[in-house]
């Protein structure tokens, strides 16, 4: 998207004219990312999130690239290369820790986007696309993890492994087909290890390409704000660079420095013990987890401890965990309401919190052994869960009275009698007779 009003690249040095002419590269940064892209002038620190799930990414894929030079992916030798990787490879215990707590610190900022998507209404027209390509993005995160999970070949992996293919072996009819085909036999093994690494290798570069998309479909309509009012002129914009190049500069180093106090203090906090012991089929740890980051849709999964009718628990559990991220997928069609910001949504607002805690819930079940209270409580999480996005949510859209909407962003940062004077100051804007007041 180019406003009328947005900057333009006029290269003045030789060189850059000649590129320019050539492969415009400069010109495509420079209407993305710098002064020929007027955002918002309202957005706060939520709207760091997308930039730091990005540097989160490439720190993935830079530390990732480095500890594939040292795997070996196979059973014989996988956990054995990643325990030398970390002592006799240079800097490789720090690459290791980096790779590791770096997928946690990538989902908890994908995790923090999404809710501020929600909460700001962030995925309505005419920004459904956006929000499409980010649920694409988070399911083949998802699947990233999973197999960079099983890498280590400790206790968690080959048991994780084992676990959530066998899901799969829910499905009627085919299902323990697929599963079969996906280990490449009938248990984790060698052909398992070499499928799982080469993908783990392959998708965070789909990835990359996807996110690509993503900042594509959000640059035709332009970014959302926190009021939920578009533009209307260019009052209500400032150029992407200075403005929020230094504030994402300033989240990127808050971002940096969390990282690295876990990175060089608790470089363990958030992984299992268990996965330091060798992989050994024969002994089965006392509780199977996977990683923290996917203990809500775990709690969702062993919610599901009844056959119903002819249909088996298992297979209910496995459709529910499915459903409840495939469900977000239709969430622009199912919130109807003309208002997007949870901030002039005063209702909407109170079921959001309500929400948060029910999946804050459901995460603390997912992390619990698969005992009572636990799986009482995740049932009711997760029957709250896809009830406030099947019913709470549809009805709240056609019964909910918002909150009066201000005119314009420039109305609702400067307030209504600094309007006249922001008008005054920008050429073609029109003026009012009347006097402006700005305070």
């Amino acid at each position: 998207m180019s406003f009328p009003w947005a900057e333009h690249y006029t290269p003045k040095h030789p060189a850059m004219q000649w590129i320019d002419e050539k492969l415009p590269l400069p010109r495509l940064v420079y209407n993305a990312v710098g002064a020929g892209y007027p955002v918002p002038r309202n957005l706060n620190y939520f709207w760091n999130f997308g930039v730091l799930a990005g540097l989160a990414l490439m720190i993935q894929i830079v530390t990732g690239v480095i500890m594939a030079m040292h795997y070996g992916a196979n059973t014989l030798v996988a956990f054995g290369t990643v325990e030398q990787t970390m002592r006799d490879v240079n800097a490789g215990w720090l690459m290791r820790y980096a790779h590791a707590n770096g997928a946690s610190f990538f989902f908890i900022v994908v995790y923090l986007h999404i809710f501020r998507g929600l909460f700001f209404g962030s995925y309505k027209a005419p920004r459904e696309m956006v929000w499409l390509l980010g649920l694409v993005i988070f399911l083949l995160m998802m699947a990233t993890a999973f197999m960079g999970y099983v890498l280590p070949w400790g206790q968690m992996s080959y048991w994780g492994a084992k676990v959530i293919t066998g899901l799969f072996g829910a499905i009627p009819v085919v299902g323990e087909p697929i599963q079969t085909w996906l280990l490449g036999g009938f248990a984790p093994g060698n052909a398992s290890l070499n499928r799982f690494f080469s993908l783990h290798f392959l998708l965070p570069f789909v990835i990359a390409a996807v996110v690509i998309l993503h900042i594509w479909a959000l640059h035709i309509p332009g970014s959302s704000n926190p009021t939920g009012v578009e533009v209307k002129g260019p009052q209500d914009t400032v150029p992407f660079h200075p403005y929020y190049t230094a504030k994402d500069g300033f989240g990127a180093g808050v971002f940096l420095i969390l990282f690295a106090i876990l990175l060089f203090y608790a470089p363990n906090y958030l992984g299992h013990p268990d996965n330091y012991i060798e992989a050994n089929p024969l002994s089965t740890p006392a509780h199977i987890v996977p990683e923290w980051y996917f203990w809500p849709f775990y709690a969702i999964l062993r919610a599901f401890t009844v056959d119903f009718f002819f249909v088996p628990a298992k297979l209910l559990g496995v459709l529910a965990m499915f459903s409840s991220i495939l469900l977000l997928f239709f969430l622009p069609w199912l919130d109807t309401s003309p208002v997007r910001s949870g901030n002039y949504r005063p209702t909407f607002r109170k079921f959001f919190w309500i929400l948060i805690v029910d999946v804050l819930i459901l995460g603390y079940c997912g992390g619990a052994p698969a005992a009572e209270p636990y799986v009482m409580i995740s049932q009711v999480a997760a029957a709250y869960y896809f009830a406030h996005f099947l019913i709470i949510l549809p009805l709240i859209s056609r019964f909910e009275k918002p909150l009066p909407l201000p005119n314009s962003i420039t109305e609702a940062v400067l307030g209504r009698d600094a309007i006249e004077g922001e008008r005054e100051a920008l050429p073609g804007m029109g003026s009012d007779p009347q006097p402006s007041h700005a305070g």
